[in-house]
């Protein structure tokens, strides 16, 4: 039983591009080809207060108001699923939706560990950040490594996880970080990039990773940013970058993971239709969807 949550957000404070993501899916039908495999229900679209693309002047993160509303949209929408004993499937949009999500998620389990399959490791310092996108910034938030200028709202829902709760699979932006003096998680928590994936057994690596992530949890959260592809598997990203994991890879991880026991929750992030004019890679990404939910459903 699967409920589809619609995020249309974009951190750059815009109403367009990734914001348009989960519309662009449903018009390519997402909701038809799901109800193949399983029962699934169309929440709609989570309704939040407009973005304004301005940065704040406290804490440097654009379109703030507006990401404090998604935020508890998205609590109370996940919340709403899963007292409905359903399995929230959260389709950004991009990434701070991850917060709504673990929000939602602790509300129920307390303790909740999470897999954050990604491109990039999303923990700049408000600081640091080189867009003022909250898409920069949503795992550190998250671990409440950092909260200077943030608004109470957001501080008082963080941290809302344990760095012993979190394992990244994917980023490949450690170079990047090194250049702009910023800080890896890769010492910090438990860590595989883009070229470990890509050269072990993925299944059996997600297997082991999981089994040992949620020692002392009540259930665990699997974030995936679909910009841990490469840009041949997929172009249609904000920010590209080399290497990254083919479709089959992200496949075998996610259905991996999603047969594990004590999942609560799955979010899909960063797909800009504006860059798919021919719908190609949003039917792409509902196929991904499919083969998922066919082996876990």
């Amino acid at each position: 039983m699967v409920t589809i949550i619609g995020v249309p957000t974009n951190s750059s404070g815009k109403i367009d591009g990734v914001a348009r993501g989960p519309s662009a899916l449903r018009q390519a039908g997402l909701i038809d080809v799901l109800a193949n495999y399983c029962d699934v229900h169309d929440y709609g679209d989570v309704l939040f207060s407009q973005p304004i693309p301005e940065k704040s002047a406290d804490s440097g993160v654009i379109a703030e108001r507006s990401l404090v509303s998604m935020i508890y949209a998205v609590r109370t929408a996940v919340n709403n699923v899963l007292a409905e004993e359903r399995f929230p499937l959260v389709i950004g949009g991009d990434c701070p939706l991850l917060l709504g999500c673990l929000a939602a998620a602790r509300d129920i389990h307390n303790r909740i560990a999470m897999l954050f399959v990604d491109g990039h490791e999303d923990a700049y310092a408000t600081y640091q950040s080189p867009t003022g996108e909250a898409a920069d910034m949503e795992l550190g938030f998250a671990l409440g490594l950092q909260m200077t200028g943030l608004p109470h709202e957001i501080i008082s829902l963080i941290p809302m996880i344990k760095l012993d709760n979190v394992a990244l699979l994917g980023p490949r932006d450690k170079k990047i970080l090194q250049d702009m003096g910023v800080s890896s998680l890769s010492k910090e928590v438990e860590f595989y990039d883009d070229n470990t994936l890509r050269n072990e057994n993925v299944e059996n690596l997600t297997r082991s990773v999981l089994s040992r992530l949620q020692r002392g949890t009540n259930g665990w959260w699997l974030h995936v940013d679909l910009d841990v592809l490469s840009t041949d598997s997929l172009p249609a990203v904000d920010y590209p970058q080399p290497g990254g994991l083919n479709w089959e890879q992200l496949e075998k991880l996610t259905a991996t993971a999603l047969s594990t026991d004590h999942n609560v929750g799955w979010n899909v992030t960063i797909y800009n239709p504006d860059l798919d004019p021919d719908s190609r890679f949003a039917k792409r990404i509902i196929q991904y969807l499919a083969s998922v939910i066919r082996v876990f459903g």
